[in-house]
């Protein structure tokens, strides 16, 4: 699993990468014909990973209640981000990952809630979430990636 989560850290940088020389304007960005922008994104991998290794494994999430609120499947951007905020978020985006990997290596994820994702897969086991993740963050990408080339330099 070490590759695994070598692999998402990076593959989570170079989202950062994509985005880092945007504005805290683009990054909140809704440009017409979307429903959401570049942080929102960003800030939804990071929360929905949580629920789906930490919440359904029984274990208390790293991120705040106001985060999932405003994160979770189903919302979308009700606020203008500001820039503390917009660094929190990146910040996070990559620490998750390598608090999830050493608390994957210590055991923390022995239990699992079945869960079936809105397209169909069906999480019975965090590496399964895992690797469910990789494809979730996978469509968020092409959205971010979409909503770049539409926001205004």
């Amino acid at each position: 699993m070490d590759i695994f989560f070598k692999n998402f850290i990076t593959q989570r940088k170079s989202m950062l990468m994509m985005i880092n020389k945007l504005s805290v304007k683009q990054l909140n960005e809704i440009p017409e014909g979307f429903n959401n922008n570049i942080i929102w994104n960003i800030a939804h991998l990071t929360v929905t990973q949580q629920l789906l290794c930490y919440k359904l494994s029984g274990n208390k999430i790293k991120v705040s209640d106001n985060w999932v609120s405003s994160y979770m499947k189903g919302t979308k951007p009700d606020a203008f981000v500001k820039e503390e905020e917009i660094l929190k978020i990146k910040e996070e985006f990559i620490s998750t990952i390598t608090e999830t990997q050493e608390d994957y290596h210590k055991g923390l994820f022995t239990k699992y809630k079945a869960y079936t994702t809105s397209v169909g897969v069906e999480l019975i086991s965090i590496d399964i979430a895992l690797n469910f993740l990789i494809f979730h963050e996978g469509i968020h990408l092409g959205s971010i990636m979409a909503l770049k080339r539409f926001i205004k330099e």
